[in-house]
């Protein structure tokens, strides 16, 4: 099952994460438009995967279990970058420490409550928060080259006002997702 194209997608995702690293660590404007576009396919090949696999009826274990491992991944990885970089610095790495928390407590609580085969499913509001920290990672990430390429776009400004929304959402998710497993440790 993992060479079917959903899990494809995945995967290459999950490969994606070292380039975009070694992308992100050097000083180019080059460099950081290359990482922002590898950035915006990886972030259309999250939207592929699951849309493909429901549509061709291969959801698969396998895929289950890697997509939001694939996700995680690539957006530690692209805040550890931001953060090392400077471009996210300040009282902004509060907002790029939130999430990255989230991630962990919510991977933690799902892996708990499998164990007791009660399932967390993904709320309307978690898609929004992912929306909004995608938008977020993927301006700040183009904000390393916009100097060069685009001096009088904010994109770094708006990727740190997404960053700052994204967030917010991210603990309010991170609450809703804690009060009803919180239900199933009592």
């Amino acid at each position: 099952m993992l060479s079917t194209l959903p899990n494809l997608l995945t995967l290459s995702r999950i490969f994606a994460v070292p380039l975009l690293v070694a992308l992100m660590w050097g000083p180019g404007a080059w460099q950081w438009l290359v990482a922002f576009v590898l950035f915006f396919i990886a972030g259309l090949t999250d939207y592929l995967d699951g849309y493909l696999a429901r549509a061709q009826g291969t959801v698969s274990k396998i895929g289950v279990f890697l997509d939001p491992i694939a996700d995680k991944i690539m957006v530690a990885a692209v805040i550890v970058m931001l953060v090392h970089s400077g471009i996210v610095h300040g009282v902004a790495v509060i907002a790029a420490l939130i999430i990255l928390l989230r991630e962990i407590i919510v991977s933690g609580l799902r892996e708990y409550l499998a164990g007791l085969q009660v399932s967390l499913p993904v709320s309307q509001l978690a898609k929004w928060k992912t929306a909004f920290q995608m938008i977020a990672l993927g301006t700040l990430v183009f904000a390393g080259a916009s100097t060069t390429f685009m001096p009088w776009l904010p994109a770094h400004d708006i990727g740190l006002a997404c960053l700052w929304v994204a967030a917010a959402l991210t603990l309010v998710t991170g609450y809703d997702y804690l009060r009803v497993g919180l239900k199933h440790m009592a």
